[in-house]
Formats: structure tokens, C-alpha cells, sequence
């Protein structure tokens, strides 16, 4: 099921695209008017990586700073925020976990703008936000999110392209599910062998693919019982970078972007040092990076219509690695141990 969800994430991204059209226009006519509120993520699991993503553009793009609110702020400690200058975005998706419900009905009495990127357009979260974005991906069966992820990403993408005016922005967009759909049709099985035994790695990315980096390591962990670490490209030179060794492997993602000299250079120092790198990168640079660094282990990126997108198309071409090195080191992708689908926390 993991598979077969992850492979419909371009039709249900289509699906996605088709609809709610007048909402993303109203909202970002509403964010264009505060320009002075405060800007907050509400998430847990991989919708916390997607509210990253969400952040990063939002950041970057429009110069507008973005906290990840640690939730038990409000539903433990009974913080007082300025509500009235906040605005907020949830992602789940349930939208069924009170602390990311009770903070949002809360943050709206107190005059806060609220937003739900949710996928149960009938939960609680839903109810409770005053902007509501369907994520469209339909029911999901397998408790390894993969199809509302990828639809989380392409719906906070779509609300940065519609808030900032970006017609070139808002086009990539558009052209996602043909670029997803290429995506998937990447092979990445070639580091099945090297993954297959391992017990630990490090996933790296810089950037937008920050968030996708995390949501792989995330994905390692709770399907194939892996201890994976995600790491910018920055962040693992100080200090965790002492634990690389002879045989250690490490993922890095490198789309295209102003951070990907950064890790191709990465990528070749930890190669010399005989860790197993795998570097997914570009179809067109993998024939230089391999000569760069002889033994090196390239995996194919889709590219999308803009390079703030192409990590979106890294994470399609990592699901059905992922999912085959579950099922090869004997586990059962859709049902993880120890973990549900919902997950009810305070």
C-alpha cells in the first residue's frame, strides 16, 4: 500500500490543483494585508517537515520570518501569545491530534488568522481553522505518510506562488504532476545494496531540501528501523561529521539551487574518506560527479519548472527506495510497529 500510494501522489497532486482555487487567492490576499503578523507552523511527523518547507520559501521568497511553535506551550504551560498579531498554519493529516487542534481553536478566539493544511476536510483541525486547504490525497491506508506529504509540499508551494504573485512560481506549480510523475519513474535501487545491512546514516540536504532530507531520515527510521540523522549540508560539519568512517552511509540530496556546489564538494570529501555516499543530483551532472570522485554512487533527479521545487521531486524518487528497503530487510513498509495512523498527542 505504501508503494501504491506514493506512485499516485502526481494524480492526486492534479486532483489538488484542480480545486480550492478562490481560497489560495483569498488567503494570500489576506496574508498580503497583515504584513505585520507574526508567522507560525503547527506540525508533528512528516507534516512538520512539509510546514519546514512551507517556512523556507516563505522565508526566502517573501523575507517574512517563520517560528515552528512548539505546541506544548499552549496545551501544557499555558503560554500567552499576542494572538492578535499572529498568524498560523497547521499541517496534518487527520487533523485529529488535540495539540495541534487546541492550539489553533485558541490562537482564533484570541484574534489570530488560522490556516489547516489538512486531508480529513471533516476533523476537528479543519473545524477549527479559519482557512482550510484540502490536500485532496485521498484516504491513505499505509501509516507511512508518502501521497499527503508530497501533497502538503505542493500545497504550501501553491499558497507561497499565489502570496508572493509569481507567475512563473505559480506555472512550475501547475506543472507539478507531470514533473512528479517523471519523478517516480526514476530508478534509485542501485543503493538497495548499500542501505540493505546498514544500521545507521546520515541524510543530507541544504536549503528547501532540508525538509526532504528529514523526511527521509523519518521514513528510514519508523519503515526500515534504521537510526538516520538528517543534516544540512552545514550543520554536519560541526561536529556530527566525526562520526563518518570507512563504510558509513550517507545520502545526499543536491538538487539544483545555490547550495548544491556546497554539496557536491560534501559529497566528495566524504568519499574520500570511504564513507558510501550516494548523491542524487541531476541526470545531466551525475557523469562529472562520478568522475570526481571515482566509487561514487549517483541517483537520478527529476527536474521540475523551477529549482525551489525540484525537492519535491527528490522525495517521490525516494519513497519506492525506501519502501523496497523495508520489505528487503524483512519489514512490513504499511505497518511499522509501535506506530498508528493517528497519533493523539498534548
Amino acid at each position: 500500500m505504501m508503494l501504491q500510494e506514493a506512485l499516485s501522489s502526481p494524480e492526486r497532486v492534479a486532483v489538488l490543483l484542480d480545486h480550492d482555487a478562490a481560497v489560495y487567492e483569498a488567503l494570500a490576499t489576506r496574508l498580503r494585508a497583515r504584513p505585520a503578523d507574526a508567522l507560525l507552523t503547527l506540525a508533528r511527523g512528516s507534516s512538520d517537515h512539509a510546514a519546514q518547507h512551507l517556512a523556507y520559501l516563505v522565508m526566502a521568497r517573501l523575507g517574512r520570518l517563520v517560528t515552528s511553535l512548539p505546541m506544548s506551550l499552549l496545551t501544557l504551560y499555558g503560554a500567552r501569545l499576542p494572538a492578535g498579531s499572529l498568524h498560523s498554519f497547521a499541517f496534518s493529516q487527520s487533523g485529529q491530534s488535540p495539540d495541534l487542534v487546541e492550539p489553533t481553536r485558541a490562537l482564533r478566539a484570541g484574534g489570530a488568522g488560522t490556516v489547516a493544511l489538512v486531508n480529513d476536510t471533516a476533523s476537528p483541525l479543519a473545524a477549527a481553522a479559519e482557512f482550510v486547504l484540502p490536500l485532496h490525497a485521498g484516504p491513505e491506508r499505509s501509516v507511512a505518510a508518502t501521497k499527503s506529504y508530497i501533497a502538503q509540499l505542493v500545497a504550501g508551494a501553491r499558497l507561497v506562488a499565489h502570496w508572493q504573485q509569481d507567475a512563473v512560481l505559480q506555472a512550475a506549480v501547475a506543472a507539478l504532476p507531470e514533473a512528479l510523475a517523471r519523478a517516480a519513474a526514476q530508478d534509485w535501487q542501485s543503493a538497495l545494496p548499500v542501505l540493505q545491512g546498514a544500521s545507521q546514516l546520515f541524510v543530507i540536504g541544504r536549503g528547501p531540501g532540508l525538509a526532504v532530507a528529514q523526511e527521509a531520515a523519518l521514513k528510514f527510521k519508523e519503515t526500515c528501523g534504521m537510526q538516520a540523522e538528517a543534516f544540512s549540508g552545514a550543520e554536519v560539519q560541526h561536529g556530527p561529521m566525526a562520526l563518518v568512517g570507512a563504510g558509513w552511509p550517507v545520502l545526499v540530496l543536491a538538487p539544483r539551487g545555490p547550495a548544491q556546489a556546497g554539496l557536491l564538494d560534501l559529497a566528495t570529501r566524504l568519499q574520500a574518506r570511504n564513507a558510501h555516499v550516494m548523491l542524487a543530483l541531476p541526470e545531466a551532472q551525475r557523469a562529472a560527479a562520478e568522475a570526481a570522485a571515482p566509487g561514487l554512487l549517483t541517483l537520478p533527479l527529476a527536474l521540475t519548472g523551477h529549482e525551489d521545487l525540484d525537492a519535491l521531486a527528490a522525495v517521490q524518487s525516494f519513497y519506492p527506495l525506501v519502501e523496497a528497503l523495508s520489505r528487503a530487510r524483512g519489514r512490513n513498509p504499511d505497518q511499522p510497529p509501535y506506530l498508528a495512523k493517528v497519533t493523539k498527542t498534548h
